[in-house]
């Protein structure tokens, strides 16, 4: 959530960052709500302060031997009892005001950095770096993951249909034992680059998500509990971001570093058309996520260092990718930054994304009160958090499924998920 004093203060630069990214957002209301609200407070105050003066002045002349009774007395007490009668209506008009703008600050999305590159579309992303070149398979003929895994029977998407609907997948044999070895792997080259991990619930409230920018924009895109107030995980984000949420921490206490393994589901509402077909986009997938809740100050090389730890996942398995620095009009809702890594899908000859890396500096903090108090200072301040895929499992055995293809209709298991899957060739 932006800073109402920081939208105040500088509504012009506030208005040409949000007018960077995609959509249309206008702060006018807000601006004109939060003068309404000031006025009220200033108006409240005023006659607070007067109830204040009028009671200790009954007081004051109670004591001096003024009769309780007088007409003097009773001319304040009117008074009185008249500033009480205004306080009491201005009070819930106030606290509608401030609930208005709320929920218009709700809606808006985090500011762009000023390292982020302006842009209207993502044609203008900027690409970083590009890794593995030399590891892109020299098969001529990989046929697309949802092929060979349906023809290996590894991947059956007609009998999850049966249970479930389209966009389902289920995964047999060496396919589920594939990505029991993917998340194996990514777990320990997490935890040991110094991430504890932890396995949150996979339902949360209505609290978790509008806390990490989920709610309310994109509720059409959730799964609701139709009898609770509980909503399937978009991804791991959600839940352990808000482990903190109301906590003041001490400053000792940064950076928190998290890595979660869990099932992730989307509605992926609007996209239907786009990749029907393979892994690429389900409406349930796993996921190793990875979560930073640091000082302000550090926020921007933690990106960067959360880019490399995902980096080494599609290093070590040898998937050529590369790195792309996403412009204003391509950010998600909640970051100011974003670099994304796309992984060499040959099928299709194009990169695909696999990760996506964000820094939401204070926007997440401001919405679920996540602070931080420095010993021998002064109040508190908003932590910045930090949130991406290392990796998205699916995504990352589609890549497998294709690049290491043989042309005798083989898979090759990339080297470092032997040991986790018992064998060398699917």
């Amino acid at each position: 959530m932006l800073d109402i004093k920081q939208i105040r203060e500088n509504p012009q630069l506030i208005q040409e960052r949000l007018n960077s990214r995609s959509g249309k957002y206008d702060i006018a209301p807000i601006l004109n709500l939060d003068k309404q609200q000031r006025e009220l407070e200033g108006t409240r105050s005023q006659l607070q302060a007067r109830s204040n003066e009028i009671g200790k002045t009954v007081g004051q002349k109670i004591k001096s031997g003024t009769d309780p009774k007088s007409p003097e007395i009773q001319d304040l007490r009117d008074e009185g009892n008249s500033v009480k009668t205004q306080l009491s209506e201005l009070e819930p008009q106030e606290k509608a005001l401030k609930a208005e703008i709320e929920q218009l600050l709700l809606a808006l999305p985090n500011l762009p950095s000023e390292f982020t590159p302006l842009g209207t579309s993502e044609d203008d992303n900027q690409e970083v770096r590009r890794w593995g070149d030399e590891y892109l398979p020299e098969n001529p003929k990989i046929i697309p993951h949802w092929e060979i895994g349906e023809k290996m029977g590894i991947l059956n998407f007609e009998r999850a249909v049966k249970v479930a609907q389209s966009r389902f997948v289920t995964l047999v044999g060496a396919g589920a034992a594939l990505e029991r070895a993917l998340i194996q792997f990514m777990l320990k080259t997490q935890t040991e680059a110094g991430y504890v991990e932890v396995s949150p619930p996979l339902l949360v409230n209505t609290d978790a998500l509008t806390g990490t920018g989920q709610l309310p924009k994109f509720a059409e895109e959730s799964f609701k509990c139709a009898d609770d107030e509980l909503w399937l995980i978009p991804t791991a984000e959600v839940p352990v971001t808000n482990l903190y949420r109301g906590e003041i921490l001490a400053a000792e206490e940064l950076p928190i570093y998290h890595c979660a393994y869990t099932p992730c589901f989307r509605r992926e509402a609007g996209s239907y058309g786009r990749d029907m077909r393979g892994l690429i986009r389900l409406h349930q997938f796993n996921k190793v996520e990875l979560v930073k809740v640091v000082h302000p100050s550090s926020s921007f090389d933690e990106l960067e260092k959360l880019v490399v730890n995902a980096e080494a996942i599609l290093q070590a398995l040898k998937l050529p990718y590369r790195v792309i620095n996403l412009c204003t009009a391509d950010l998600g809702f909640g970051a100011t930054k974003t670099y994304d890594l796309e992984v060499w899908l040959p099928s299709s000859g194009k990169y695909r994304e696999i990760s996506s890396c964000s820094n939401c500096v204070d926007f997440q903090a401001r919405r679920a009160d996540i602070r931080f108090k420095e010993a021998g200072k002064k109040g508190t301040q908003f932590v910045h958090t930090l949130n991406g895929s290392g990796l998205a499992v699916g995504r990352t055995m589609a890549a497998i499924l294709e690049n290491y293809q043989q042309p005798d209709g083989t898979i090759k298991i990339p080297e470092v998920l032997q040991p986790f899957l018992g064998r060398e060739v699917l």
